[in-house]
């Protein structure tokens, strides 16, 4: 059985291996829980604290000496769901902060240009779009084609459209003619989409709202730039403008 999901909510691979050797034993000593579990005698103690602490394991004191034993199982939901608590309250304390980081990063000077590479990276950027602007504004979109892995990208913006149109976020996008028969339905839904000539192909997006502009370059590896101001997103309107009235629906 893969128990790997016990890493994954915040046990480390010592305390899993004590975890599911506590388990198997029943009320123990820590020498044969270490045996059995494959860790050392020194390990043990600290490993076996912590999950005392995370509510997990227990002790009795019988003669003198500890011995060890899992709690019931379902501790495991609780700890999930204490997690999940700390969690929603770290969250609300940060975006009680947010405000003032974003005052701060405001008030330094605009940069040049941030790189992003890979998928991951990049679709990261528009999922921060959908943080940024608020039901009823927008942002356009030029040259938008899926390229590479097809089917990879059509999972991302099928569920990114859906979020976006629920957030009530409007989308002018230029699209490459080659993508026509590929885009996914959601994209459609709080939109405007034109697409360009065949004439007209590019493996370059563009992004831009307010001040902020995003050029992705597709490739084996794909790439983004962001630059920051405004001058550059109102070049860009001007070009989208020209586009737009050649474009077809």
């Amino acid at each position: 059985m893969d128990y790997s999901a016990l890493e994954k909510i915040g046990l480390s691979e010592g305390e899993v291996k004590v975890y599911l050797a506590l388990i198997n034993l029943g009320s123990t000593k820590t020498g044969p829980l270490a045996l059995k579990a494959g860790v050392s005698s020194s390990k043990v103690y600290k490993i076996l604290s912590r999950l005392e602490q995370k509510g997990l394991a227990g002790h009795v004191i019988r003669q003198g000496t500890k011995f060890y034993r899992a709690l019931e199982t379902g501790r495991i939901i609780e700890y999930i769901d204490k997690k999940e608590a700390e969690l929603r309250e770290r969250k609300k304390a940060i975006k009680e902060l947010l405000p003032g980081i974003e005052k701060q990063r405001a008030s330094m000077p605009e940069p040049e240009a941030t790189m992003y590479s890979g998928f991951k990276a990049v679709t990261g950027f528009f999922n921060n779009i959908l943080g940024e602007l608020k039901p009823g504004e927008g942002y356009s979109v030029v040259g938008a084609r899926y390229f590479g892995d097809v089917e990879r990208m059509k999972r991302f913006f099928y569920k990114y459209h859906q979020r976006r149109a629920q957030a009530k976020i409007k989308l002018r996008m230029l699209a490459n003619e080659d993508s026509r028969s590929h885009v996914v339905e959601p994209t459609f839904k709080n939109a405007e989409i034109r697409f360009l000539p065949k004439s007209f192909p590019t493996k370059m997006t563009v992004v831009f709202y307010k001040n902020k502009s995003f050029i992705i370059v597709w490739g084996e590896e794909v790439f983004g730039f962001l630059i920051e101001s405004q001058d550059v997103v109102k070049s860009f309107e001007t070009y989208f403008e020209n586009f737009w009235a050649l474009a077809k629906k």
